[in-house]
């Protein structure tokens, strides 16, 4: 894998930081309840769609941001419909949907900064 330029190390930071922000709202909001055994495997449950990517985005992997995008699709749709039908946690909804919308186009742009080498797909499909 190539080094990365000033610009792709600069979008890597962006999707890390809106990556852990997300998770860090999923996990806040089941756990503001207690420490009861649902809350923290709903936590879990909420946020395996965050952690299956983490590998691949931690090391850089082109092919992993690409599938990447699809993870953000869950968290999306509860953000919209929480902060329509649900008053009471509209702030974290509206939190939500921004967090996933900004790890979104971190995402593509992280894409659209990086080459397309064919070549170094065989190694990055983690």
């Amino acid at each position: 894998m190539n080094p990365l330029n000033q610009q792709q190390r600069r979008m890597r930071l962006w999707v890390m930081g809106a990556w852990m922000a997300l998770l860090i709202l999923v996990i806040w909001q089941q756990l503001q309840q207690g420490l009861t055994f649902n809350s923290v495997a709903w936590a879990i449950f909420f946020s395996v769609p965050l952690l299956a990517p983490l590998r691949g985005l931690v090391r850089g992997h082109r092919y992993t941001h690409t599938w990447a995008t699809l993870c953000v699709l869950p968290y999306f749709i509860v953000g919209i419909s929480e902060s329509v039908s649900n008053p009471a946690i509209r702030n974290w909804a509206l939190s939500l949907l921004g967090c996933s919308l900004l790890w979104f186009f971190a995402l593509l742009g992280f894409l659209r900064v990086t080459p397309n080498n064919q070549a170094d797909r065989s190694e990055e499909h983690t």
